[in-house]
């Protein structure tokens, strides 16, 4: 469970009783679990783990916005399973723009099944030559009637394949750039969506591509406002961005308690490892900057529980520490592990190659940086 101690002064009584929750499932139902082998085994174990999930409530928060709440979820979840973590997250990213800007009717349809992990989702956004440049996406959605005929590709994009439900964004007025970008609630077994097949990382996580052959929508696919995609997504990504950051958490407290067990227990030349200077001074520094992180991810999460509309300085900072400082966690925890840090069955090596994609989603660390120095020249009358 997360070090509350340390947070305490952002956190309302209800979140411990929430984190204590949180971790009594963590440990009974997800540490047990065999992590999966390869690809296909991991698509099998992704859709058990987001009905697991559902089953226990831990998607209320995204439903309540109580981000204070999804950060603890996050976190102490990627201390278990950073597939679970993963994937709570995409849930996360496709009920979001249903909250913020759909109809009553798409809540209506989709919502329950997100919160109990009876529908898988997926948000569809990135494409081959779309990354961080959101507005040169070249999927197009083209008026036909009252429906729309999406048409393109997606690329890596989490779920894809498993999936019952895809926040796809596409381009109804591409000319228009990011203001031409439309938001549709795409069911998976729509005719014309089809999954093009897998992408496959080192650690396994259903991540994949998606084609889109004259697919044909409803008008009521579309959520909030024709041309407000790139807003619904860039307001989305605002919200959940800090849970990134209390993931990286999760997974540099999972590495520094490795660490942790294997300097006090390891023996050599006479005396344990955590005898030696070397390995404090590296248990010293991964500790200072975990608790540095926490105290950034629940600032921000605690500013926008408290009202604020946006959080865009506050999740930037957050996301850019956490996620840089849990590699250097992760790394020195290899370190200190030496030879058996790196062995295919040691969570430190699982760790490594996990937490690596946290650097890069929901927006890259260069990316928050220039977000960071955008608002502190803005604060200082200047222009960026």
């Amino acid at each position: 469970m997360p070090d509350l101690a340390t947070i305490a002064a952002f956190l309302d009584l209800h979140h411990g009783e929430w984190a204590a929750r949180v971790a009594d499932f963590a440990d009974t139902r997800l540490r047990p679990r065999p992590r999966a082998r390869d690809d296909d085994d991991g698509r099998r174990e992704a859709v058990e783990l987001v009905r697991l999930m559902g089953d226990a409530g831990l998607y209320r928060p995204l439903a309540d916005m109580d981000y204070r709440a999804a950060a603890l979820a996050r976190e102490t979840i990627a201390v278990a399973s950073p597939l679970a973590d993963a994937l709570y997250a995409i849930q996360g990213l496709c009920l979001t723009p249903l909250l913020i800007a759909g109809t009553e009717s798409q809540r209506e349809r989709y919502r329950a099944g997100l919160l109990s992990g009876d529908l898988v989702g997926g948000f569809a956004m990135t494409e081959p030559e779309a990354g961080s440049d959101v507005a040169a996406m070249r999927t197009t959605a083209r008026r036909e009637g009252d429906d729309y005929l999406l048409n393109g590709r997606k690329h890596l994009i989490s779920n894809a394949g498993i999936a019952d439900l895809y926040m796809v964004f596409a381009a109804t007025d591409p000319a228009a750039g990011s203001r031409g970008i439309t938001c549709f609630a795409v069911p998976a077994d729509t005719p014309g969506l089809h999954f093009a097949g897998a992408q496959v990382l080192s650690a396994p996580h259903p991540l994949g591509e998606l084609a889109f052959q004259d697919c044909r929508v409803p008008g009521s696919a579309v959520v909030g406002e024709s041309g407000a995609g790139f807003k619904i997504g860039m307001a989305t990504l605002d919200r959940l961005r800090l849970t990134v950051a209390a993931a990286a958490c999760g997974m540099a407290e999972r590495a520094l308690d490795e660490a942790l067990a294997h300097a006090t227990t390891r023996r050599q030349f006479g005396q344990a490892l955590a005898d030696f200077q070397v390995i404090q001074t590296k248990i010293g520094a991964m500790a200072m900057e975990l608790a540095a992180a926490r105290l950034l991810v629940y600032q921000a999460a605690h500013t926008r529980d408290g009202g604020a509309e946006r959080v865009t300085l506050e999740a930037a900072r957050a996301k850019a520490f956490a996620t840089e400082a849990a590699q250097r966690i992760v790394d020195e925890a290899v370190q200190i592990l030496g030879g058996r840090g790196v062995l295919a069955d040691s969570p430190v090596d699982y760790l490594y190659r996990a937490v690596r994609a946290l650097r890069i989603y929901e927006g890259t660390t260069e990316i928050q940086y220039l977000i960071i120095a955008r608002q502190v020249i803005g604060a200082h009358g200047g222009t960026a």
